[in-house]
Parts: structure tokens; C-alpha cells; sequence
């Protein structure tokens, strides 16, 4: 495929912990992304995602019925030494990777070490945080991390913490859930834009996101979200909130989790690709298409048949097409827009 490929959002690293380094190695036909399908696929770039699971099981879908669709609750706080002893290892596990990939898969800190890889066909990957349950108010661990590469941030999961508040799985439901940034909150969007952490604001709730809209001097970034008009769940955007984005000179990542995607909210695993390419038509449409991207939420979700892994997104762009995509915009969903936030963030 022609069209490099920097994706938003993954979840890889949780199955690196469940199954060893190896597993980013072999093709075993389990989850959804490794170096060997990555490549095939056209990956050159992602933003490998480290999440601090719930300490408590939480309830399944099922068991949060309503008569239109699903309301689950938040998930309680996490500990915050439970969260930092879990982040430190996985930045570990990633690191173990990259020393045992022989230079195909390199942690980036820098654009330029991103073109690098995608100019020389290696895996680049991007730390990124999703959920600051780990970071201290003061900052301190803030500052750590970004030494040990972290250079994209999610203030929230979906659950509370010091800094702010999550959106609660609800389809239909819209984003404004729940109470906007705290003081901490909006300092440490401060503190990103001083050192140049890119802030994602998927997964925040509305009041958040217009909180943080109205502090950061960066783009603004939803990593792996899509658009509430075509499909009313709680984690997508209004045309509201794509509009900020794309005033901010931000970008959209299209995700393909399944639970995002129709507008009935149902999860359809042979879901035909139009369902994800409408998103990315409107978004387009809505907001020009320098601000739409992907997102696929590999390892994170649950993916359409279609697509299956990141070995079959150039299918996705294979869609694209047969609905008349113009050729000069696959590059700039593909990798472009992606650089150009980076560039206007990364210091």
C-alpha cells in the first residue's frame, strides 16, 4: 500500500503484559495488532496506548439495559500507586520490544524520528497515557514520564480522577455527563503545553472538553472518537465539539470499535466498511479533511470482520476509493494530518 499509516490509538501493550514480548513478534492469530501484521497493513506509526485496568470488576452490558440502549455506570477511581506501579512496567514492556525488534519498531520522540520510520518501513511508536491516574498533582511524575518518552496524554478514562471526569459507556447519551477539569486539571493542561505533550481528549466528558479547549494554546486531539451525529453514544463528538477541534487546527482519529459506529448503537461484527467510512465523510465534510485521521482502538475493542486486524486496513482505503475518495486526501488521513498536530505540539 502507498498511503503510510500513523494510527491514533491502541491498546497493544495490555496484551504485550498478558502475553509476554513475544507476543509483538509472532502472528498467533490473537488480538489485533503485532509488528509482523503492523507492517503488512502499511503501519508506520502509532500512539501505543498504556491504560490502568479497573481495580473492581465492573458489571457487563447486559446487565445495564435500557428499553433504547445501555447506560453502565463510571468505573470507580483507581489507586494512584496501583496506577503508577502498572504504567511503569508497561513503558518497561515497550522498551523491551523496541531493544529486542533489531530497529523495526523505534519509541519516537521527535517528527523527525517519526518520518524516519515511515520513510524506512520500521514500526515507530508513540508513548502515549490514557488516563493520568499516575501522575502526581504537583507534576513531578508528569516530568518522569515525558523523560521516558511520553508524548501524548489523556487526562481521563472512562471513570474520575484528580484531574477530571470520563464519559460512562451510555448509547444514546450525550457527552455532557458529568463536571468539568478541576483546578489540578487545568493546570496540567498547562504543564502538556509547556512540554509539549499532545492532550486527547477522547474518552473526557463535554464540560472537560470545552475546559480544555478554553486553556490549550495546541491543537486540540480526539485520538480514537467519531461523530455523535451518526452514532449517539456518549464517547462521540458533537458537531460542536468537531467544530472546536477544527479551529484549534486539530485532528480527528476514525475509530473502527464497533460500539461507535451505527447509528441503532448496535455492535455488528460484519458491519460493512461503509459504516466506518461515513464517519470519516462527515467529519470531512463538517471539517475539512485536514482534520480527519485514523483511530482504530486495536487490542481495545471489538473491530469489524471487514477489517479484522491492522493487517486489513487497506481495505478500508480500498472503500474509500470505490466511493470516490480523491487520491491526494489517503495521504492526508493516512499519516499527514497527523504529522502537522504533531509538529504544532511536540516541542
Amino acid at each position: 500500500m502507498d498511503y503510510k499509516i500513523i494510527d491514533g490509538h491502541n491498546d497493544t501493550v495490555l496484551k504485550i503484559a498478558e502475553e509476554g514480548v513475544e507476543a509483538f513478534f509472532n502472528t498467533n492469530g490473537k488480538g489485533h495488532l503485532d509488528l509482523l501484521r503492523a507492517l503488512k497493513g502499511g503501519m508506520g506509526g502509532g500512539f501505543f496506548a498504556i491504560y490502568t485496568p479497573d481495580q473492581v470488576k465492573m458489571p457487563n452490558m447486559e446487565d445495564h439495559q435500557t428499553a433504547q440502549g445501555y447506560a453502565l455506570p463510571l468505573s470507580p477511581p483507581v489507586d494512584e500507586s496501583y496506577s503508577l506501579a502498572f504504567t511503569e512496567n508497561m513503558i518497561k514492556l515497550l522498551k523491551e520490544a523496541e531493544s529486542l525488534s533489531e530497529g523495526s519498531f523505534e519509541l519516537v520522540t521527535s517528527v523527525q524520528k517519526l518520518v524516519n520510520c515511515l520513510e524506512e518501513d520500521r514500526l515507530a511508536g508513540i508513548l502515549h497515557i490514557e488516563g493520568a491516574e499516575a501522575i502526581d498533582p504537583e507534576f513531578k511524575r508528569l516530568h518522569h514520564f515525558y523523560e521516558q518518552g511520553l508524548r501524548s496524554l489523556g487526562l481521563v478514562w472512562s471513570r474520575p480522577n484528580i484531574f477530571g471526569e470520563g464519559v460512562p459507556y451510555q448509547f444514546p447519551s450525550s457527552p455532557d455527563t458529568g463536571p468539568g477539569l478541576t483546578q489540578s486539571g487545568r493546570q496540567l493542561v498547562k504543564e502538556c503545553n509547556k512540554l509539549g505533550i499532545m492532550l486527547d481528549v477522547s474518552h473526557l466528558n463535554e464540560k472537560g472538553f470545552w475546559d480544555l479547549a478554553a486553556i490549550s494554546d495546541a491543537p486540540i486531539v480526539a485520538t480514537h472518537s467519531n461523530a455523535h451525529a451518526l452514532c449517539p453514544i456518549s464517547r462521540n463528538l458533537t458537531d460542536q465539539q468537531l467544530d472546536a477541534i477544527q479551529a484549534s487546527g486539530g485532528v480527528v482519529g476514525v475509530t473502527y470499535s464497533l460500539n461507535m459506529l451505527k447509528e441503532n448503537g448496535d455492535i455488528d461484527l460484519d458491519v460493512h466498511l461503509s459504516e466506518v467510512t461515513k464517519h470519516i465523510y462527515y467529519i470531512a465534510d463538517r471539517i475539512g479533511i485536514d482534520h480527519v485521521a485514523l483511530g482504530s482502538d486495536f487490542d481495545g475493542a471489538t473491530i469489524p470482520n471487514t477489517i479484522k486486524d491492522a493487517a486489513g486496513v487497506p481495505k478500508l482505503f480500498d472503500q474509500l476509493k470505490k466511493e470516490g475518495f480523491k487520491e491526494q486526501d489517503f495521504y492526508k488521513i493516512s499519516h499527514q494530518n497527523w504529522l502537522r498536530v504533531l509538529y504544532q505540539t511536540w516541542k
